[in-house]
């Protein structure tokens, strides 16, 4: 892989980094740089949506009353039974 870097100031740190004896090559600045550096966090999706009506208001209607109902059942047979004696 080749890498171009077209901004002096750039190349003016790695060899700064170089030169301070921390790093054997360009390679070295490189690996450090990525393994210290986080990556960016993922921008939340601004839906401008002021309540919970607001935010699912562009699904409405994409499931029946019935569809839902489903979904949602409580399966008895995951219950526990519960002894109210």
């Amino acid at each position: 892989m080749t890498i171009e870097i077209h901004q002096p100031e750039i190349e003016a740190m790695i060899h700064q980094r170089m030169q301070s004896g921390a790093f054997h090559d360009v390679e070295d600045v490189l690996l450090h740089a990525l393994k210290t550096s986080q990556p960016p966090a993922a921008k939340p999706v601004a839906s401008g949506a002021k309540n919970l009506v607001e935010l699912f208001e562009p699904i409405r209607g994409l499931l029946t009353d019935e569809e839902i109902d489903v979904m949602f059942r409580r399966n008895p047979s995951a219950s526990r039974p519960v002894d109210l004696e």
